[in-house]
């Protein structure tokens, strides 16, 4: 006779393998993702290095995982860090970031080192999936020993890097299937009610609440207003449950709850929030926004220093 309290139990190892076995391929990351990289990086004259930091052991050779790096690469010049794909669902985090390296890059090196990594969760952007194939979140995984591998694989190449991160662009998007799909798995996988909150309309910024830089996230606002709209707080005056702290943006502990965001001491740090189902966007817009927030911060950098 099954216990009437089964299905308010946490998810374990069955329920997790379940869950993982109805997951379908919806699109290739060494088509879409791997082979863009490639083709970047063999273009005649090109600025860039590109190292294979290693590869997710569910199927190593369908997925690789890359540091893009800028040539030259001068220790006096501060660096940069862009991450995308950490949630492999998150479209344009990763068409952004690749994006920005191919076309904008240059504009910036003669002041900035720059370490890209296009997609940290390269099975999540197949199956077009916020958790990795363990129904573990990376984006609350990044610390020492991670049971998330694509988080450690990341640590472990940073650490190998051995450079001090400036400024750190985490390039995320906001989806309506974060409530209609994501949430609710989430209260089934931890048998826990998850507070409702509305998806923002627009594009917003979550700040570092440890190391609180208003100018540089304002910049970011100002500078994706010239491609999209930015997200309205709600009633209450707040973006995604947490208080704006101004227009579009909020802060989170991000070293606290172990966010991509917070793993480094960067003095500049924001995660990118675009918001691809509003009637007023396009993917590609959601691109250039992820570009324009990139630019803006970049732009504030140079202007203080």
């Amino acid at each position: 006779m099954k216990n009437e309290n089964q299905a308010s139990l946490p998810w374990g190892a069955k329920e997790k393998e379940d869950w993982f076995k109805d997951q379908v391929i919806k699109r290739s990351y060494l088509d879409e993702v791997v082979t863009k990289i490639r083709k970047m990086i063999n273009k005649p004259n090109s600025t860039f290095d590109l190292i294979q930091y290693g590869e997710l052991s569910l199927n190593p050779k369908k997925y690789p995982v890359f540091l893009v790096k800028t040539k030259n690469f001068d220790l006096k010049k501060k660096t940069v860090l862009i991450t995308g794909g950490v949630h492999g669902y998150e479209t344009s985090g990763v068409h952004g970031a690749l994006l920005f390296m191919e076309k904008h890059v240059e504009n910036y090196i003669k002041d900035f080192n720059f370490i890209c990594a296009p997609c940290l969760s390269p099975w999540g952007y197949e199956t077009i999936n916020r958790w990795n194939h363990l129904a573990i979140d990376p984006n609350r995984s990044f610390y020492k020993d991670s049971p998330a591998e694509e988080c450690r694989l990341f640590l472990e190449a940073m650490q190998v890097q051995n450079v001090q991160i400036t400024a750190h662009f985490d390039l995320h998007e906001t989806t309506d299937t974060d409530n209609t799909i994501f949430r609710i798995a989430l209260e089934k996988r931890d048998a826990k009610k998850q507070e409702f909150s509305e998806i923002p309309d627009g594009f917003y910024v979550v700040g570092n609440s440890q190391r609180i830089e208003k100018g540089f996230q304002k910049a970011i606002i100002e500078s994706v207003k010239k491609v999209t709209h930015i997200a309205p707080a709600d009633d209450r005056g707040m973006l995604i449950g947490v208080k704006i702290e101004d227009e579009g943006v909020v802060n989170y502990d991000m070293k606290k709850l172990f966010l991509c965001g917070g793993f480094s001491e960067a003095k500049y740090s924001t995660t990118t929030e675009v918001y691809p189902d509003s009637p007023k966007i396009t993917d590609e817009i959601c691109n250039f926004a992820q570009v324009a927030a990139i630019c803006g911060g970049l732009d504030y950098i140079v202007s203080e220093n």
